[in-house]
């Protein structure tokens, strides 16, 4: 049998047809969504191709790319890939099973009896993964052909051999089939010609099984709840195939960063982010001195440079450049003296411009971030930026939401990217593939007018800013009621508009008198700076207050055919006392790091429960972690550690 595997769509939204290919073309360019051995693929050509009468093929080939997101790199891969796909469909053509573009059972033939058919071939490379041993599997060429009048899509794999020329692998041919039911039923299938030949690499390729159950579960779903997404397709101006490989080789240079980080931060998350930032840096800048003909490498200023891992990673790639921040940070002492960081204030101003520099980057750069295209169109014609937005600020302070159709994100990037248009940008937005829910990046690297026209953008420049915060004070008036007069009188004053002699000077360096730059010392935003004696009395009055209220039992436990039960104290049916009881603890889902902490601190604390109430802990002595009386307790393994360092 060559059914791999079949599943029901009801579509009660009219989403299909379309929401199939939709679903298709996600598997197409980004695999590695259901894939995750794979990081991604790289769609190297994309046409029309046809099958004559009698299947023969049609001399026609016509390269296009209709409106797709892309942009950038993969369309100028796709057109230098256009011949090559032209040859290769060819070829294809007298390879398959029955010849003259025929397909075998039980796929579906191409186009209809009598029909001259008009398909549509796709030419990608599937990216591998890299391995933590060993060198990464090598890359996989696949050619997709896509029949919309029977609603089918055909993965050809694609082996080189000696001659240089491509051959269908046909053991690893497969088809995904949409078909019509009935009223609002589809059914999405994946059927394979040859399944008893099927070889699974475990990669490009992995078992069937995994294609009728997790690809299929998940094209069925895409295709009925496929949304237009609010940004740009992930790495969409540079090539992944690059990306992919200089990523691998980063990590694996700085993976040891991971095991020395003195921060509070987590470690995982902030290197391998840092490394797939730098990663895409390196190769957008490369992309860059190809366009421009330049030799030199480029440099560049981190503003709000935080850890100082980017300025340190790009430093030793060559790139001259140095990284600013209002707080010096634990690591800078690690990095040495190649890596160039600052402990200054960034007041927005004629005192912070940086007429030789290249690049300006803001990662994560809060209150500078809608800053930082103002700073590069005044540095000079020739500098560009790059920001990843984080957290939402504008000019003046924190950004204030101005539409309800559009996520607070959407709007923020927007806003950043309208910053960008008015200080003369040509603005790009690309999705970068880091860990982090906030992954959007605007890259100004062109200009939209001539050098002769630079006092003119200027000029438009500081009267948004102004704008910007004349509508922040009309605001601030809606919210609190303020005295409007008196407070644009106030702000008119600080913007420049009746400034005293004295502060004449002042406005001439600073752009925005009364901006408000990130605190150098940072401040503590939890409990963890109390004194502990507090802490423990607020605790104890709250859980008074629980356990004094009307009683309510937790769920009864059976132990030796007693029936035991123990006070949650519930208020007014809501809030309660946690009963440890029900929690089921799973050491498989704790990080290998969190479960050490835990064996470490193990019987090193008296139990809450067992000193302050009425029925003591609800669980027994051995499965408590928490010392049941002082004869329990035993000294903290981490206290030894730390005197042992010293």
């Amino acid at each position: 049998m060559g059914l791999v595997g079949t599943v029901a769509v009801r579509d009660g939204g009219a989403a299909l047809p379309h929401g199939f290919w939709a679903a298709v073309r996600v598997w197409l360019e980004k695999p590695q969504v259901a894939n995750r051995r794979l990081c991604g693929a790289a769609v190297e050509a994309e046409g029309l191709v046809s099958l004559g009468e009698g299947g023969e093929e049609s001399p026609s080939f016509a390269d296009v790319w209709e409106g797709r997101s892309g942009g950038g790199q993969r369309e100028r891969a796709a057109s230098a890939g256009a011949a090559e796909l032209g040859r290769l469909w060819r070829e294809v053509c007298g390879q398959l099973p029955l010849g003259h573009g025929q397909l075998p059972p039980p796929l579906t033939p191409w186009a209809g009896l009598g029909r001259r058919a008009e398909l549509r071939a796709v030419l990608r490379t599937l990216l591998p993964r890299g391995r933590p041993a060993g060198p990464p599997a090598p890359p996989t060429r696949e050619l997709a052909v896509q029949d919309v009048y029977n609603g089918t899509v055909t993965f050809l794999p694609l082996e080189e051999n000696s001659e240089g020329k491509y051959e269908i692998k046909k053991c690893n041919i497969y088809q995904i089939q949409l078909a019509y039911i009935k009223d609002e039923e589809w059914s999405v299938s994946i059927v394979a010609p040859f399944p008893e030949d099927w070889f699974s690499d475990g990669i490009a390729y992995p078992k069937l099984a995994w294609l009728g159950n997790e690809l299929l579960s998940k094209l069925a779903k895409w295709s009925v709840e496929q949304k237009p997404s609010e940004f740009k397709s992930t790495l969409s101006l540079i090539s992944v195939a690059k990306y992919s490989k200089v990523y691998q080789d980063l990590k694996e240079k700085y993976k040891e960063m991971v095991k020395v980080w003195p921060e509070v931060t987590d470690p995982e998350k902030f290197v391998y982010e840092d490394v797939a930032i730098a990663t895409y840096l390196l190769i957008l800048w490369e992309e860059e001195r190809k366009e421009k003909g330049l030799t030199k490498k480029q440099s560049f200023v981190d503003l709000g440079c935080g850890n100082g891992l980017l300025v340190h990673i790009l430093n030793n790639e060559g790139h001259s450049g140095r990284g600013i921040d209002v707080r010096r940070r634990k690591i800078w002492n690690m990095y040495g003296p190649g890596t160039h960081l600052e402990e200054s204030t960034i007041m927005p101003g004629d005192s912070h411009l940086f007429p030789d520099t290249d690049w300006l980057i803001g990662n994560h750069s809060d209150e500078l971030t809608p800053w930082i295209p103002v700073i590069a169109a005044r540095s000079s014609y020739s500098c560009c930026y790059f920001v990843l937005p984080c957290c939402f600020f504008d000019f003046h302070g924190k950004y204030s939401r101005r539409q309800s159709k559009k996520t607070q994100y959407r709007e923020y990037l927007d806003f950043i990217a309208q910053v960008g248009f008015i200080c003369g940008f040509n603005v790009e937005e690309d999705c970068l593939r880091i860990p982090s829910t906030k992954r959007v990046s605007l890259i100004g690297k062109s200009r939209t007018y001539p050098p002769t026209e630079h006092a003119l953008i200027d000029k438009q420049i500081t009267q948004y800013i102004n704008n910007r915060q004349t509508c922040a004070v009309v605001m601030c008036d809606r919210k609190v009621a303020c005295n409007h007069k008196d407070h644009c009188d106030a702000v008119c004053k600080e913007a420049g508009s009746e400034l005293p002699e004295n502060e004449t000077d002042t406005a001439g360096t600073i752009w925005m008198p009364g901006f408000q730059p990130r605190e150098k010392v940072e401040q503590i935003r939890n409990c963890a700076s109390l004194p502990r004696d507090f802490v423990d009395d607020v605790v104890l009055s709250v859980a008074n207050l629980l356990l004094n209220a009307a009683p309510q039992k937790s769920c009864s436990d059976m132990h030796d055919g007693n029936m035991n039960t123990w006070n949650q104290g519930v208020l007014n049916g809501r809030v309660h006392i946690r009963d440890w009881r029900k929690e089921k603890l799973s050491r498989k889902t704790k990080p290998e790091v969190k479960r050490r902490l835990s064996a470490e601190a193990f019987k090193t604390r008296l139990c809450w429960f067992f000193i302050h109430h009425p029925d003591g802990c609800s669980l027994p002595s051995e499965s408590c972690p928490y010392a049941h009386g002082t004869k329990e307790l035993r000294q903290s393994q981490m206290i030894k550690k730390k005197k042992h360092l010293q």
